[in-house]
């Protein structure tokens, strides 16, 4: 691995005045590395592995539910390696959307960034409301016996509140951010020390008979745990979609997408291990507040109750970073002519996109009404066909299209790592069920309509010119980015 740059975050010594980066019409380059990878580790944590857990032991079918995570981190490190190389080369507020746009508009003109925006308003405020769903989840510990109706008042609240601490300058919400990050480390250390407080091994490790058979019913086990795995790895990728808002993208992209992934691996595995020590993996399964069973079989039903307070803290976390880097993608394509123009405006005063994140926050409202599974299915389906396959096929469509591209960050050990993840996320689609999958093929066919439509109206491809934009190349040859000790294949020394 190859990044350039040293290391820090907001507040530190060399930390610019937000002023200083601050354009007539931009974004605010205020966040470090320490705040990126907050932002992403409150993102990949949140409430996920407090409501999957379980769901990942009863898929296993014991304590080798532990492969599953392992292969989650695999997958979600191989593809954040992918994730590193475009963020650190292309650092601009739309991630995917950018890519896409670039390594696709040789020969589909726009159709694949268009039909990222087209699902990543969809599939972002779903994720979102995973998190509020688990949220009122763990709630449920707190107030036993809501009925339907105060369920969703209580979700339809939370967004609310989420929207409305948003709507101020990013310099502010970075400082939010840190704080919450820093309450997700608290809350998921005390239930990793609950759980090794009363650790046995034999509990650990008490696997059933035939937990390691190669046989097709461990496959499909694996294959349910891995896209619930995977579901809570998905954030790792948060600051790709704030690239205008970072300080030094080509050395803090690369290091808050890397750094997250391994500290979340750890805290996962960890994680997993203690409440398997401490809870027979059979009330792990089928528990609906597995954190908060933990600590009451430890430390008694006070100290449950104060934990579950800070899990539902951290669960709001998830929504607010979620919401914070997501509302930055329509924003990107409508500034770039691709979605409707209300979503490319900033607010006059806190210059973030707030016509998005109002957007995007009656979405996750709409969303939590929804089950968990059926929304976990929808979005990960999604997810694999337009961005995360798209993604792998990009990165290597720019290094041919590309090669004189800067790249900060090259991809350790091109192309294994976008293969396994090619791979990895084909048996993540397989597996989150026909249902999901026909309901992805759905959306997508309609947003190939959408964009026919919006192609006519536009005169784009395939009715009018490509429209071939090479913006990251044009922008450093006009700097004289090819020049200054780079070589041709984009490597930094």
């Amino acid at each position: 691995m190859t990044v350039v740059g040293g290391s820090g975050g907001p507040g530190g010594a060399d930390a610019p005045s937000p002023s200083a980066s601050t354009g007539a019409q931009g974004f605010v380059r205020y966040l470090g590395v320490r705040a990126g990878v907050a932002t992403n580790m409150t993102q990949m944590c949140g409430i996920g592995p407090f409501i999957t857990i379980p769901l990942v032991v009863a898929a296993m079918g014991g304590p080798q539910a532990v492969i599953g995570w392992v292969a989650g981190a695999v997958l979600a490190l191989a593809d954040g390696l992918i994730w590193a190389e475009l963020g650190a080369a292309m650092p601009g507020a739309g991630g995917t959307y950018i890519y896409l746009r670039e390594a696709f508009q040789y020969r589909t003109g726009r159709l694949m960034p268009f039909l990222f925006v087209w699902t990543a308003v969809l599939f972002i405020p779903l994720i979102m409301s995973t998190g509020v769903i688990g949220l009122v989840q763990y709630l449920g510990y707190l107030w036993p016996g809501m009925s339907y109706a105060e369920v969703h008042l209580v979700s339809v609240a939370v967004v609310v509140v989420v929207v409305v601490a948003l709507y101020r300058r990013i310099d502010s919400v970075a400082r939010v951010t840190t704080v919450l990050w820093i309450i997700m480390l608290v809350s998921i250390v005390i239930v990793i020390v609950a759980g090794f407080s009363h650790f046995s091994v034999a509990r650990a490790f008490h696997y059933p008979g035939g937990a390691f058979s190669l046989s097709q019913g461990f496959f499909t086990g694996l294959g349910a745990a891995l896209v619930l795995a995977i579901y809570d790895y998905l954030g790792y990728d948060t600051t790709a979609y704030m690239g205008d808002e970072l300080r030094d993208p080509g050395r803090v992209m690369p290091r808050s997408i890397i750094y997250s992934i391994l500290a979340m691996m750890a805290l996962y595995l960890t994680l997993n291990i203690g409440v398997l020590g401490a809870v027979p993996w059979q009330m792990v399964a089928r528990s609906s507040s597995v954190a908060s069973l933990v600590i009451q079989r430890t430390w008694g039903h006070a100290a449950a109750e104060v934990v579950t307070v800070l899990i539902v803290i951290t669960a709001f976390a998830s929504i607010f970073t979620g919401l914070l880097g997501g509302s930055r993608v329509p924003y990107h394509a409508a500034k770039d002519g691709l979605f409707f123009r209300a979503f490319g405006r900033l607010h006059p005063r806190y210059r973030f996109p707030h016509v998005s994140l109002l957007v995007m926050g009656a979405i996750t409202i709409m969303g939590s009404f929804f089950t968990l599974g059926t929304v976990i299915s929808m979005l990960t389906a999604v997810i694999v066909i337009v961005q995360a396959v798209a993604q792998v096929v990009a990165l290597t469509v720019l290094r041919r299209r590309q090669p004189g591209l800067l790249r900060p960050y090259r991809q350790w050990l091109y192309p294994l790592p976008s293969l396994l993840a090619l791979a990895g996320w084909l048996y993540v689609y397989y597996s989150a069920g026909l249902t999901a999958i026909l309901m992805s093929v759905a959306w997508l066919a309609a947003g190939v309509v959408a964009f026919l439509i919006w192609g006519r109206s536009v005169r784009a491809w395939p009715f009018g010119p490509k429209d071939v934009r090479e913006e990251y190349l044009d922008e450093q040859r006009a700097a004289g980015g090819l020049e200054n000790g780079r070589n041709e294949s984009g490597a930094v020394s």
